[in-house]
């Protein structure tokens, strides 16, 4: 479903205005509307970070854009707390605005496309707090593509266990 309402916002929002949809994740704002927060990518390189609100207009659905900042204005990244499945966070700008996503796992996938492109096209790592940096940071196989190479990681690892487990004993 949200690759649908990903290609839509790509098409009526993004694109009109030269900038490309990286990702997107859908926060809880109000209990009446649909609110997604995206991370897009202009042509010179500027990443903007938007809150959208879904507007439904009979059959159809609408995109309004409500707050939007740069990249570049982000000091912190605050996950609020890496012990638990907190989907809460912080972003510091000039001002701390606060977001709850709709799942923590929403919240890491937003984090690893930020940190992700602030090292891409500021040159600069981002600023975290509060969050597992496992599940954010690349490692030599863990290389920003998301959950499926952490899943994958894990499989390697259990196969690893599983061959183990089987070899005789001298």
């Amino acid at each position: 479903m949200s690759s649908l309402i990903k290609e839509e916002m790509q098409r009526l929002l993004f694109r009109p205005k030269g900038q490309h949809l990286k990702e997107l994740i859908e926060i809880v704002e109000s209990a009446e509307r649909r609110h997604f927060l995206c991370v897009s990518v202009a042509k010179r390189d500027t990443v903007r970070i938007t809150v959208i609100k879904c507007v439904r207009s009979g059959t159809e659905e609408k995109y309004e854009r409500l707050e939007e900042w740069f990249l570049k204005d982000l000091v912190l990244l605050d996950g609020k707390d890496s012990e638990t499945d907190e989907p809460r966070f912080l972003m510091h700008f000039e001002a701390v605005r606060s977001f709850t996503a709709v799942s923590c796992a929403s919240k890491y996938t937003l984090a690893r496309a930020l940190v992700s492109l602030s090292s891409k096209h500021h040159k600069r790592s981002l600023q975290l707090a509060n969050f597992d940096r496992t599940y954010v940071q690349p490692t030599s196989m863990y290389s920003n593509r998301g959950d499926c190479m952490v899943l994958m990681q894990i499989c390697v690892y259990a196969f690893n266990l599983l061959c183990l487990s089987l070899c005789p004993v001298p």
